[in-house]
């Protein structure tokens, strides 16, 4: 298996600060698709590298998926532990605008699994 290539956090910090305005209000100018892929593929890869692991796996689609938090390996099939939301709603998460258990609660995370909670206390992953 092939190493986890290193996420630049200065860079993703900037991915995420150049759509933040749009996360929190979506009243700012909807970021281009490659603006809101960066920000979302590159935050989820800094979960991943600062809680590593493959016991809970994160998913934001059509961005990204990542396998974070240790504890149990899982290779094949549905994962048992999952997270799947929209990029709005990671990037909110993220940076602190949105509670993950509240993100949860209200219908906007999809959480299943007895680890998938374990995802709330990596946030906020930037401040902005």
């Amino acid at each position: 298996m092939a190493a986890r290539k290193t996420v630049d956090l200065v860079a993703a910090r900037a991915a995420v600060v150049a759509v933040a305005d749009w996360a929190r209000s979506g009243e700012a100018p909807e970021p281009s698709r490659a603006e809101l892929a960066a920000a979302v593929r590159m935050s989820a890869r800094t979960l991943a590298q600062i809680a590593p692991g493959s016991s809970v796996e994160v998913r934001v689609p059509p961005f990204v998926a990542v396998q974070c938090i240790e504890g149990p390996r899982h290779t094949r099939g549905t994962p048992p532990n999952v997270v799947e939301c929209d990029a709005r709603t990671w990037l909110r998460m993220i940076i602190g605008e949105l509670g993950f258990d509240d993100a949860v609660r209200g219908g906007a995370v999809e959480a299943s699994g007895s680890r998938a909670g374990e995802v709330g206390s990596w946030m906020p992953l930037f401040s902005v």
